[in-house]
């Protein structure tokens, strides 16, 4: 009866344990925000490599939002973006939004920067101003052929 017991303290202190990993995995992934303000924004991108669904969108290097859809345009061929903004950060509507590199090895970004307007997007509205990200190799590439496209 000894071992009973014991098998069922471990075996409830795994499940308390999953479901704690469950809780926190949830929050992490912004799911537990169930009554958010957050708002959409849309940008269409050239190139959006390195980023994905979760990915952090920045201002000023603080984080204001993520990535929360990725598609690819089928008549445009371009990367149409979805993001998630923090309803208490207002955008400037003649903003830019990029994507950034956290630095020779590490990963990308979503970076907006901000314009000079008064007014201010709406939920829904759409970043005109994209610019996609640039490879790397693309760019060494270019380097030693001494500037050329090829």
């Amino acid at each position: 009866m000894a071992e009973n017991t014991t098998e069922v303290l471990v075996g409830g202190a795994v499940l308390a344990a999953a479901i704690a990993f469950g809780i926190y995995g949830a929050q992490l992934a912004g799911l537990g925000d169930g009554g958010s303000d957050d708002y959409p924004l849309t940008a269409s991108f050239r190139s959006i490599e390195g980023v994905n669904v979760g990915t952090d969108v920045r201002l000023a290097g603080v984080k204001i939002g993520t990535v929360t859809d990725v598609v690819l345009n089928p008549e445009t061929y371009r990367a149409d973006t979805t993001v998630m903004v923090n309803a208490d950060t207002q955008v400037p509507d003649d903003s830019a939004i990029i994507i950034s590199s956290e630095g020779l090895l590490g990963g990308n970004f979503v970076e907006i920067v901000p314009g000079g307007s008064p007014f201010y997007f709406a939920a829904g509205d759409e970043i005109v101003d994209t610019q996609g990200s640039v490879s790397l190799i693309s760019l060494l590439l270019r380097f030693v052929s001494g500037g050329e496209e090829g």
